[in-house]
């Protein structure tokens, strides 16, 4: 079809033969071009040069005009009696150099790592938090610190003090250490970002422990999911008072709580076991003497066990927080 238009065209010119045969005219002329030999389309004459297009740019990205849109240059300088181009070549020269954005140097949010912790077994993730306590004055606390062993739910530490204190965070935590008799390398201990959380005295204390910090992103609740569920459940215990007269009441009020939460509290999350129990190794004996029971009753009445057979299910052998959607769990 090149061929023939070309043939024509020697006849009735290019720009008719094409319109005849309904060929583009860049075909032709590209038909007639060495092979490998790029069409470049000319400057046009009305074009800025590279100076122009240089001060231009400096206009724009100038101290005066640097946040300002392209349009309110255009109009400010033409009340000052100058003209450097239209403001739709102000913008293509920006977008030259990708700044058709905020052109003043600001402060970028970094790219905050999502924090993926997998425990397998007790005293290899801890996670800890800080809650308020309403004291008995409006605006008065006590503060809650509570450090939760993620894979059994057992609480390994808590205190409750007048302030949020990174000296007090740092003597529970090698406090519970000490208690849970943690080797270096062996725990990771996860958090959030208040203010005793990434304070340097911890984080010195954690490096002496041989245990590696973990922090949630700013503003992200979900990577401390097992704290806030705890505090939750402490917090919508039935006889949980509105405010607590003074700091030994509240310690009074706590002990029994953790201890019922530990050695009592029948845990949705390990599939009906104890904290205690899962922590401590017995939740195979237990589950073991539930089947039994079970069996027992399946025995006697196997027509109330639509399913068949029932089958103590086992706490979860994995628990992550965030677990990572790309790979395979365990």
């Amino acid at each position: 079809m090149t061929a023939i238009t070309a043939t024509l065209a020697q006849t009735v010119g290019v720009m008719r033969a094409c319109a005849l045969l309904t060929v583009p005219r860049s075909r032709v002329y590209r038909a007639h071009l060495p092979s490998g030999t790029a069409l470049l389309r000319p400057s046009p004459a009305q074009a800025l040069s590279e100076d122009e297009r240089t001060q231009v740019r400096a206009v724009l990205n100038s101290a005066r005009f640097q946040d300002k849109a392209p349009r309110q240059v255009y109009a400010a300088l033409l009340d000052e009696g100058q003209y450097l181009c239209h403001w739709r070549t102000m913008y293509r020269v920006l977008a030259a150099h990708d700044e058709v954005r905020e052109r003043r140097d600001q402060l970028r949010h970094p790219t905050y790592h999502k924090p993926e912790l997998l425990a397998t077994a007790p005293n290899q993730v801890w996670s800890w938090d800080i809650t308020k306590l309403r004291g008995p004055l409006n605006w008065s606390y006590f503060y809650l610190y509570v450090l939760l062993d993620i894979y059994s739910r057992y609480v390994v530490g808590w205190m409750i003090a007048e302030r949020e204190s990174a000296q007090l965070a740092q003597e529970l935590v090698e406090a519970s250490c000490v208690r849970q008799g943690i080797v270096p390398e062996q725990l990771t201990l996860h958090a959030d970002n208040g203010g005793p959380m990434p304070a340097q005295s911890l984080a010195l204390l954690l490096a002496d422990l041989g245990v590696t910090p973990s922090y949630s992103r700013p503003h992200t609740s979900d990577d401390n999911p097992f704290s806030e569920a705890q505090f939750k459940t402490l917090k919508y215990r039935p006889g949980y008072p509105d405010r607590f007269g003074s700091l030994q009441v509240a310690r009074t009020w706590a002990r029994p709580f953790f201890h019922w939460y530990n050695e009592e509290h029948y845990h949705t999350g390990l599939n009906l076991l104890t904290p205690a129990s899962v922590h401590s190794g017995q939740a195979a004996l237990l589950r073991q003497q539930r089947q039994t029971v079970l069996q027992a009753a399946y025995g006697v009445h196997p027509e109330r066990f639509s399913q068949g057979a029932p089958v103590v299910a086992a706490p979860p052998s994995a628990v992550w927080i965030n677990p990572p959607s790309d790979r395979n769990l365990p």
